[in-house]
């Protein structure tokens, strides 16, 4: 595909806050953007031109979308992976590929990926029945993170395994679901690396992320992570052979557990710009948004380099409560996601804060 001038439309699956700060980034390069999304008054779909909302199974919606846009990207990873070949069925070009969802829909499919694209990952093993739940403990051990293959997010959709007291009632919460079991990692830090790749296979990485979270939310995000170059280095070449062997248009990121050796142990992966990216708007050169755009788009990537340290922090719930103190903190960056209502877990805004290098 040719690049989309500006002027041009890009089409975007999912009506979130990804979605909200994407368009705001494609009109800074002059794009309309189209929102897809099956809820009405989404944070993107008010910071858009147009948005449909319709069911991602509703084929007669796609395919209207995708006559009016030039390219169709996803601003979260659990769009169905039959919506974006539905996209590709009437035309359009969906980036990063209806394949790359796929993967990274399936946790058993996305630990296999890692494994064969030279990635190391906790052992884990496929559950779909009691039975198979207890040879897999004998294999791996306790603790052990029971988890479903599909759909889960912000810690939800998991149960960690001590022993084997009321290992029956666990599997049955998960009320059949496919599953997986993963042993757990002693892990020193969690880290997360945000990467792009273009259409013409030009990879750029930003510097290794440090994550902190809470009750399986990301809390907190600092840059450059407490690690050496050559882990970052290890992190930006893993993201690269995933990439290039999905033939991935995009900005992807890849979570890792950071072990006491310098080991780095695969988690999982996000096909799209990811929440520990957002320290990028203002302290590196190209934000992970703009980027993204970029790549979909067909432009050149923009540069990657950190402008300064940072840190962010989610406001979670009634933590955007407290607007009116963080809009009048000049070290605080807030960004507010437009939701209506806050709930406990729900990702309302983030504040960062940018610092003075160590090395300068």
């Amino acid at each position: 595909m040719s690049a989309v001038p500006p002027g041009g439309t890009i089409g975007i699956l999912g009506g979130g806050q990804l979605g909200r700060m994407l368009a705001h980034a494609a009109g800074r390069l002059g794009f309309d953007v189209h929102i897809f999304t099956d809820e009405t008054d989404s944070p993107a779909s008010r910071a858009a031109a147009k948005t449909i909302v319709a069911d991602y199974h509703n084929h007669a919606a796609l395919a209207g979308f995708a006559a009016d846009v030039a390219v169709v990207t996803t601003e979260f990873e659990n769009v169905p992976a039959d919506t974006a070949k539905a996209l590709v069925g009437a035309g359009a070009i969906v980036r990063p590929n209806p394949s790359a969802l796929a993967v990274a829909q399936d946790r058993l499919e996305e630990k296999q990926y890692f494994i064969a694209n030279g990635l190391r990952t906790a052992p884990f093993a496929r559950v779909d029945t009691f039975e198979e739940l207890r040879a897999a403990l004998k294999e791996i051990g306790f603790p052990a993170i029971l988890k479903t293959r599909r759909l889960g997010y912000d810690g939800r959709g998991q149960a960690r395994l001590e022993n084997d007291l009321g290992l029956q009632l666990a599997f049955d919460a998960f009320a059949g679901a496919p599953l997986i079991l993963e042993g757990y990692c002693a892990f020193e830090r969690e880290v997360s690396i945000i990467a792009a790749r273009g259409e013409d296979g030009a990879f750029a990485a930003y510097d290794l992320c440090e994550n902190e979270h809470r009750g399986g939310v990301l809390a907190r995000t600092r840059v450059p992570a407490q690690a050496d170059a050559a882990v970052a280095a290890e992190a930006q070449s893993e993201a690269r052979r995933v990439m290039d062997a999905l033939d991935y248009v995009g900005v992807l990121t890849i979570e890792f557990f950071l072990m006491a050796d310098g080991a780095l142990i695969a988690n999982e992966m996000a096909p799209r710009v990811h929440n520990s990216g957002h320290w990028t708007i203002e302290a590196a050169l190209t934000s992970q948004f703009e980027q993204h755009i970029r790549a979909v788009a067909g432009w050149p990537l923009g540069p990657t380099a950190r402008i300064c340290d940072a840190e962010m922090e989610n406001l979670i719930g009634e933590d955007a409560a407290d607007w009116r103190a963080l809009a009048a903190d000049p070290t605080a960056r807030l960004h507010l996601y437009g939701k209506r209502e806050a709930r406990a877990g729900r990702k309302m805004g983030h504040v960062t804060r940018l610092k003075r290098s160590e090395a300068s």
